[in-house]
């Protein structure tokens, strides 16, 4: 298994517009946004922001594979290895991922980042 980079951040915000119109004035580029939920990045380092209705996931951190067949890899070793995630799913913007909980109940997603 050969994690790419910790590539975002997820967090909870209460307002998309405004959250989003935040952090670009602190200098991230605006990448995706949608009535639930926006992304953005600094260099290769995102932030995604997660609407109260977003129903997808909660707050996470992301480790980022550049290679799909590597991500569905660890997948199945993490299963195989006990630990409960969600099916791999696609999203809106083209990538893939699933999620997990680590031993203390921090959330994870593996994300399939299409080059």
């Amino acid at each position: 298994m050969k994690l790419k980079r910790l590539g975002h951040v997820a967090v909870c915000v209460q307002d998309i517009e405004k959250s989003a119109e935040f952090y670009r004035n602190l200098g991230m580029e605006l990448v995706w946004k949608d009535a639930d939920w926006a992304y953005l990045k600094a260099g290769e380092d995102g932030l995604a922001l997660l609407s109260p209705s977003y129903d997808q996931a909660g707050p996470h951190f992301g480790f980022v594979f550049d290679d799909r067949t590597e991500m569905e890899s660890a997948y199945e070793q993490l299963k195989a290895d006990g630990v409960s995630v969600t099916h791999i799913h696609e999203h809106r913007d083209g990538t893939a991922s699933f999620y997990g909980r680590d031993p203390d109940g921090n959330g994870f997603e593996y994300l399939y980042e299409p080059a």
